[in-house]
């Protein structure tokens, strides 16, 4: 049966990509290890260990308070209320990274609110 050569051209590009998937696939895994060495290399010449920790210390803390009042927690439904906990659990991380970091203040912390970070997120009680 006759072929066009538009089709001719898909099942030539199909057949390539076949025959070099070992190839690709050899190359990323090239890569993986690549970085993998990288990384590990940079940490045995890094005796400070982990860049986060480092960053930690060299941090200024700031004079802003945030406070994030939850008294109004009663009114709103279960949905926004989980939206609230993850904007809270965002904010509490992006906090920690920070160079200048605020102090951070949840206040009213109950209700809905308190039970469903209970819930899904145990590790709340250690915060700072």
């Amino acid at each position: 049966e006759p072929v066009s050569k538009r089709q001719r051209k898909k099942l030539l590009k199909q057949k390539q990509w076949e025959e070099q998937k070992d190839l690709r696939r050899q190359k990323r895994k090239e890569k993986r290890q690549k970085r993998k060495l990288e990384r590990q290399s940079k940490l045995d010449s890094n005796n400070e260990g982990n860049d986060r920790k480092r960053m930690r210390r060299e941090v200024v803390p700031s004079t802003l308070r945030l406070i994030v009042d939850c008294s109004f927690d009663d009114l709103m439904v279960l949905k926004d209320v989980k939206k609230l906990h993850k904007q809270i659990q965002r904010c509490y991380a992006e906090n920690r990274k920070a160079f200048h970091p605020v102090q951070f203040y949840l206040t009213s912390h109950g209700g809905q609110l308190k039970s469903n970070m209970n819930e899904n997120d145990k590790g709340w009680v250690n915060w700072k």
